[in-house]
């Protein structure tokens, strides 16, 4: 028969394997639960980055929008062109 001791030992050890595996369980449970919450959030968040940029498709002035021409109407375009602006201007005028 084991002495008293091991036995003590043996418990000892299955109850220290039993609290670390909750520990672990929960400590992994929460991690998963965490990246599925940031997961969700960043999904949202496109969700809405699409809706803005709908939006701002559906409400733009039509004199801003491109015409099929190519003529570049917003002034902060870097390849934006004054003379040909302004002659297509003239020409709808």
């Amino acid at each position: 028969m084991a002495s008293q001791g091991v036995n003590v030992l043996r418990y000892s050890a299955l109850v220290a394997g039993l609290v670390y595996g909750v520990y672990r369980q929960s400590s992994l449970n929460s991690t998963a639960k965490r990246a599925e919450i940031e997961h969700e959030y960043a999904r949202k968040e496109r969700l809405i980055e699409q809706a803005k940029a709908e939006w701002k498709k559906k409400t733009m002035p039509q004199e801003s929008k491109p015409q099929a021409s190519g003529l570049i109407t917003n002034f902060e375009d870097p390849k934006f062109d004054l003379e040909a602006f302004l002659k297509a201007k003239a020409e709808s005028s």
